[in-house]
């Protein structure tokens, strides 16, 4: 990185980063309170709010949100007259899934092959760091020249809507010229990029009944309806023989023109074994970021272990749709749960239940502060220029500002570059991106105040 005072004062702070990023791993700060504390993520709350009040944040608050969950909120006033930008991070994370998985503790930030490990690390307790870094950068470099707002959202990854259903209610607090989402990441390590798509989502919960009572194998199967097959089976007809989402009404064939996404990358950062193929058809690009894709994130049926000789009277499954830019994501909802009940065989009962959804979002990349942050990001990271992606997960908020505020400018950036592994066992940041990001939101904050 060429050598200039932002860039030399944000590589002094990185000890201290990761000190405090070891600190806000620690925090078991999954939103999903049948399965962790509550207790840890409203200390991973705190712990985000004594680190703005040490900053000079005013108007701290712990904004209880109508999902049950902290979002914490700081206004950070800059110099007379000048924009205002918004900052968002999530401190909730995923859960560790198979801790036998890990190599090392997940809530342990370890380093290792000079990256760091811990859930959170890059997805998005990382991007909590990079807002601070930016800002210590600027106050000890002639100060911060905007107006700051600081969101950091509690249960992002569950998708339970608090912090949008709480904006909506208080639309004043996140108003801003400019707001920049620290939750998306670059292309590639090295390689800087803004987000320019994200697809939204939504998640059903299906069951089927077909049963009073589980039926001895022996004795009735053959002719008892078995209510695990028959899910099964409609969970199969959500997907082609080439594996491409194929539910009833949804378009499955737009195309992607923008960056594109090497097959041959793809298979080593998604860790496809050998032999394996992908699935669906088109690009990389097309089938990741431009059009539908469902996933069966959960089953609930017997383990092998202890499994009986049962014809079971009852299954259900939790199932994901990631809806791109163009579908309107209630539409979809309706769409997958038609299907779902069209396709389920023998007469079963099927009943759906939805979970969460979020609309797909479009950035306007023609705005001025794209090209703020162009030029912070060739400072950043010199000989590249800043890249145009789509990414495949959703962060439902950013609709919610989009209508909040149709006049702020949405830039998405941060941490969760393919190697960071985010939502896997050993999810791992970068401490080079980390150091680069960091810089670059402080240059783009400077040229962005100034045009």
């Amino acid at each position: 990185m060429s050598s200039n005072p932002v860039a030399e004062t944000v590589a002094s702070l990185m000890p201290r980063a990761r000190a405090e990023l070891t600190e806000l791993v620690a925090f078991k700060s999954v939103a999903d309170f049948d399965q962790f504390p509550k207790s840890e993520s409203e200390a991973a709350a705190r712990w985000v709010a004594d680190a703005l009040t040490a900053e000079g944040f005013q108007d701290l608050a712990l904004l209880d949100t109508p999902d049950g969950t902290q979002s914490v909120y700081g206004y950070l006033p800059g110099p007379a007259g000048a924009k205002t930008v918004l900052l968002y991070a999530h401190y909730d994370v995923q859960p560790p899934l198979d801790e036998a998985g890990w190599t090392t503790p997940p809530f342990e930030l370890t380093e290792r092959d000079g990256r760091w490990y811990g859930r959170g690390a890059a997805d998005c307790k990382g991007g909590v760091l990079m807002h601070l870094l930016a800002l210590r950068a600027l106050k000890a470099n002639g100060g911060v020249p905007v107006h700051v707002k600081f969101i950091a959202e509690g249960s992002e990854e569950q998708g339970t809507g608090g912090l949008e259903r709480y904006a909506e209610e208080h639309p004043a607090l996140l108003e801003a010229d400019t707001i920049v989402i620290g939750d998306a990441g670059n292309f590639r390590a090295g390689l800087p990029t803004v987000t320019a798509t994200l697809r939204g989502m939504t998640m059903l919960r299906v069951q089927v009944d077909t049963l009073e009572g589980n039926l001895h194998s022996g004795q009735f199967g053959g002719a008892a309806p078995d209510a695990l097959a028959a899910l099964i089976r409609v969970l199969d007809s959500l997907r082609g023989k080439d594996g491409t989402t194929t539910i009833d009404g949804l378009t499955p064939d737009a195309s992607w023109d923008g960056l594109q996404y090497d097959e041959e990358q793809f298979r080593a950062d998604a860790k496809v074994l050998d032999g394996v193929e992908l699935i669906g058809d088109g690009t990389v690009a097309d089938r990741i970021w431009a059009r539908p894709a469902v996933t069966v994130l959960g089953i609930d049926c017997p383990p092998v272990v202890g499994a009986t000789p049962s014809v079971q009277a009852s299954a259900r499954a939790l199932v994901s749709l990631r809806v791109p830019p163009g579908i309107d994501a209630a539409e979809a909802t309706k769409l997958l749960q038609a299907h779902l009940e069209t396709h389920t065989p023998w007469g079963a009962r099927v009943r759906t239940e939805q979970i969460g959804q979020g609309q797909p979002f479009r950035a306007d990349t023609t705005s001025p502060a794209y090209a703020a942050m162009a030029d912070a990001m060739a400072v950043a990271y010199p000989g590249q220029e800043m890249q145009y992606a789509g990414q495949g997960g959703s962060i439902p908020l950013c609709n919610t500002l989009a209508a909040l505020y149709p006049h702020a400018e949405i830039l998405l950036i941060g941490l969760s570059e393919p190697e960071a592994q985010i939502h896997a066992v050993n999810e791992s940041v970068s401490p080079q991106e980390l150091e680069r990001l960091s810089v670059a939101e402080a240059l783009f904050l400077r040229n962005y105040a100034a045009s």
